[in-house]
């Protein structure tokens, strides 16, 4: 049964074409969604389908009788009614019916009481009710009776979803359903979502859930859409094929236009006795010739300064807010090159510990060293600041006229803008003219410029498209310094970390060896393995006073100790990487015991690592 019919729709703005002549129909149950790179066209064409903003031409036709809902990118809630009253939907009428008992519930009417449990006796609401309110605790309102006197972009976002989600429509219209959204909330989402009859068409650059969710995906590409049947990994085959049939049939007319070339120039006098059939095919044998794919990828060759060997190290770290323990007791040192994810609910601390070691929040207790020839680089969402009436290239001569890269290469401000997918043509275009991923894009090349050794990532992935992942991930993967990720995207985790750092609520941090998936597998038994609460005694000794005036130097036996100390933790450290090796290759017989071995393991390194830094200190 046919939903949507979209037949031969245009779409520009100004000189700008998004898209020409498209045409698709969507069936009831499929789940479909639209890729593309930023700032083609994917949010201007749901708006376009919802009615929010008009084709050019072409039509659009939803099938008569079914509910449609549409998750954008921002939306806005009365802050006069609470998480839940925001959420119902006063169109569904058993939505209603809940509306009207809990105004009769704070009455204290028994008139209004009886009338409103008897509607929602004969409507079946109470099922309604439920399903609402687990909803919203999923998407992380626990309180749902409290009213959002604040929202930010993220609980707006969310609250969003819980709404459209609680509408139970026939057909979803979804825009970036999984930003804001933390690992766990992802996962119910895709359960929630598989479990449902709806009919799906989404914008989403979580390639796992596209992966688990879609059955047909198209491609905004070259103003026209691309139809692949199947989930993501389909269409990565199907599209890889399509560009190589392409190329060869390209190349192949390339070869036969020279030859019908060389016909059609031939004198005046010839020209009237040429068939009239191969004048027009030569035309159309000119259009294939001279069609150009797309191949332009993201370049990223900068240089990163040089790393020195001491780099960042956490003594016994704890911070609070307002009460609330976020890190409690907190010993690392990062080595070279270690690329670590960061994982854990919203709320949990994970911005706050970035934070913190980057300076930009004193520790309660504890004492962070980061190394002299430590050069951080911080994405966050926060950071994205343009002025909108800057022009693109004088954000980025802002920071550099010249940046040096890889062999001893420079690159112009200008070189810059074009490895970064952003043609001659753009670069004197307002920063507001700029779609989301556009921006991201840009603020994304305006750290790297700085050339810094130590990336921080906060959520780099949200509003880049798949393409630009792809390019930021392989860049990551040779990059010759330390990177600090925190993701929801389960797939960039996979590809890009050693190991997580698992944020277990009240300021209890662990480091589990491994990406995102093999934790995931193995989450249960690694947390059964973990203490309830962070080692207390991580050295026999006590810290003592972090400064004095007068320093005491080491003792003979101290020194033997320090000595000692660095072969022991290399032993231990490979024995360590030897444990994570037979992880990765599945190669674990006795899961209980191998990772309680581990757990004793990372204990006794921390143990150890924390009695060297502060013998480190003295010597």
């Amino acid at each position: 049964m046919n939903y949507l019919s979209v037949e031969n729709i245009s779409k520009r703005y100004g000189v700008k074409e998004l898209f020409s002549d498209v045409s698709f129909g969507i069936d009831k149950g499929q789940k479909v969604a639209i890729v593309a790179k930023n700032g083609a066209g994917k949010t201007s064409l749901l708006r376009t389908l919802c009615g929010i903003e008009s084709p050019d031409d072409g039509r659009i036709v939803f099938r008569k009788d079914i509910r449609i809902a549409y998750l954008e990118q921002e939306d806005s809630f009365d802050k006069n009614k609470s998480f839940l009253e925001n959420a119902l939907d006063d169109n569904n009428p058993s939505h209603q019916a809940l509306i009207v008992y809990n105004k009769a519930l704070k009455s204290g009417s028994d008139e209004q009481m009886n009338a409103s449990l008897e509607k929602m006796n004969e409507l079946n609401a109470w099922d309604a009710d439920v399903q609402v309110k687990e909803i919203l605790q999923k998407l992380g309102f626990e309180n749902h009776d409290e009213k959002p006197q604040y929202l930010s972009g993220g609980e707006a976002k969310r609250l969003a979803l819980s709404k459209l989600l609680a509408s139970r429509p026939d057909f979803m219209i979804l825009d970036e359903p999984t930003n804001h959204l933390d690992l766990q909330m992802i996962e119910w989402l895709e359960s929630y979502i598989s479990s449902l009859n709806s009919t799906v068409l989404m914008v989403t650059h979580d390639r796992y859930f596209l992966e688990i969710l879609c059955d047909q995906i198209f491609e905004l590409d070259r103003q026209t859409i691309f139809q692949y049947d199947g989930n993501f990994s389909d269409y990565m085959e199907k599209k890889s094929m399509r560009d190589e049939q392409e190329q060869t049939e390209i190349k192949k007319a390339k070869n036969i236009y020279r030859t019908e070339l060389e016909w059609m120039r031939r004198m005046p006098k010839a020209r009237g006795t040429k068939s009239k059939s191969r004048q027009d095919s030569f035309y159309s044998l000119e259009k294939v010739a001279k069609k150009k794919i797309d191949e332009e990828k993201l370049e990223i060759k900068i240089k990163p300064e040089r790393l020195g060997t001491k780099i960042l190290e956490f003594h016994k770290v704890g911070h609070s807010i307002e009460s609330k323990k976020l890190v409690e007791s907190f010993t690392y040192m990062v080595k070279r090159n270690e690329r670590i994810g960061i994982i854990g609910p919203n709320g949990s601390g994970k911005t706050t510990f970035l934070k913190l070691f980057l300076g930009q929040l004193k520790p309660d207790m504890g004492k962070i060293v980061v190394g002299e020839t430590v050069k951080f680089g911080y994405y966050n969402q926060a950071g994205l600041s343009f002025s909108d009436d800057k022009r693109v290239i004088e954000v980025i001569r802002d920071i550099a006229e010249i940046i040096p890269a890889e062999k001893g290469k420079k690159f112009t401000a200008a070189e810059m803008l074009e490895r970064f997918l952003f043609p001659r043509d753009m670069h004197f275009q307002h920063v507001r003219t700029l779609s989301g991923g556009e921006k991201k894009r840009l603020y994304l090349l305006s750290i790297l410029m700085s050339n810094p050794n130590f990336l921080v990532l906060d959520e780099p992935t949200n509003d880049l498209d798949i393409y630009a992942l792809a390019a930021l991930e392989n860049y990551l993967t040779d990059y010759p310094g330390c990177v600090v990720v925190v993701s929801h995207d389960r797939f960039f985790l996979d590809k890009l970390v050693d190991h997580l750092f698992v944020f277990q609520g009240e300021g209890r941090i662990k480091d589990y060896p491994g990406n995102y998936s093999q934790y995931l597998k193995d989450k249960d038994k690694f947390e059964l393995s973990l203490p309830k609460k962070p080692n207390k005694e991580l050295a026999k000794e006590k810290v003592k006073a972090e400064s004095t005036e007068d320093k005491r130097k080491l003792s003979y036996n101290e020194q033997q100790e320090f000595k000692k100390l660095e072969r022991e933790i290399k032993k231990l450290e490979d024995r360590q990487k030897e444990m994570n090796t037979a992880i990765s290759e599945g190669k674990v017989d006795d899961p209980e015991a191998f990772y309680l071995e581990l757990a004793k393991l990372s204990d006794e390194i921390e143990e150890k690592t924390f009695r060297w830094m502060e013998l480190a200190e003295l010597a």
